[in-house]
């Protein structure tokens, strides 16, 4: 995996990224359209790490920039989701194959989800860089809750968590509500899990051939209890998830 060409780590919220960054020696901060971009080394890549922003909209200017401005040649994405499929809980990983923003809908122009002008609602993620996310991340699932406090663990009723891999859906919205969790696993059952950025991300990466993989931290079922303790989960579950796999595939 390793050549000049930066790789970018990008993280959804604070708490992760400063996770990232702990691992990273030597990084600099260039602001750029109003973003923070850290640039530096991580076990001898050249990596760019940075916020994507909350949103799609945020993200996608994150995507665009971390292309053009810096040139990064692949995008490695760590955040946190919402578990919509039955068996996906918390504490579990998600590994996206398949992108697709759930609040798409420009009917009856064109079918519900399908992005206007691409012919498609889903996108996919790179086959060889999401392989290689996925081994690191299977080489990490068992170490992952002795990075825990036991308080931590009893709090959120963690199990040994499981590796997902599939489709990830993406929108505008935090999903908290039972009712609407229901409704997306209705009409989009091969959904395992759902957050606001990555489909943007994905789409992105598409137009300018970008390779991407993206791995989600499941904090949630996406249901009425969605918001309970969320920023602790970040601080003590999620953060210590991200770091751990990302030093486990960028290091040799």
């Amino acid at each position: 995996m390793k050549d000049a060409t930066p790789i970018a780590i990008v993280a959804a919220l604070h708490d992760e990224l400063a996770s990232v960054l702990a691992l990273m020696p030597d990084e600099h901060k260039q602001v750029v359209g109003g973003r923070a971009f850290w640039v530096g080394h991580l076990h001898g890549y050249n990596v760019v790490a940075v916020l994507s922003g909350i949103g799609k909209v945020a993200a996608a200017t994150t995507a665009t920039l971390l292309i053009q401005h810096f040139g990064v040649g692949r995008i490695v994405f760590t955040g946190v989701a919402g578990g919509l499929a039955a068996g996906v809980n918390v504490g579990d990983v998600v590994l996206a194959r398949q992108f697709l923003q759930h609040d798409m809908d420009a009917s009856p122009l064109f079918p519900r989800h399908e992005v206007p002008g691409y012919g498609r609602a889903r996108f996919e993620a790179d086959a060889a860089l999401t392989d290689a996310l996925g081994l690191a991340c299977g080489r990490m699932l068992h170490t992952l809750l002795h990075r825990l406090g036991a308080d931590t663990i009893a709090t959120f009723g963690l199990q040994a968590p499981r590796l997902h891999q599939g489709l990830l859906i993406s929108g505008d919205r935090f999903v908290a509500a039972t009712a609407e969790s229901q409704a997306l696993q209705r009409a989009l059952p091969e959904a395992l899990a759902v957050e606001m950025e990555g489909a943007a991300f994905a789409q992105v990466c598409h137009d300018f051939g970008v390779p991407l993989a993206v791995v989600r931290t499941i904090s949630d079922r996406a249901d009425d209890a969605a918001h309970v303790d969320f920023p602790r989960f970040l601080r003590e579950v999620a953060s210590r998830y991200s770091s751990a796999m990302i030093e486990a595939l960028f290091k040799p």
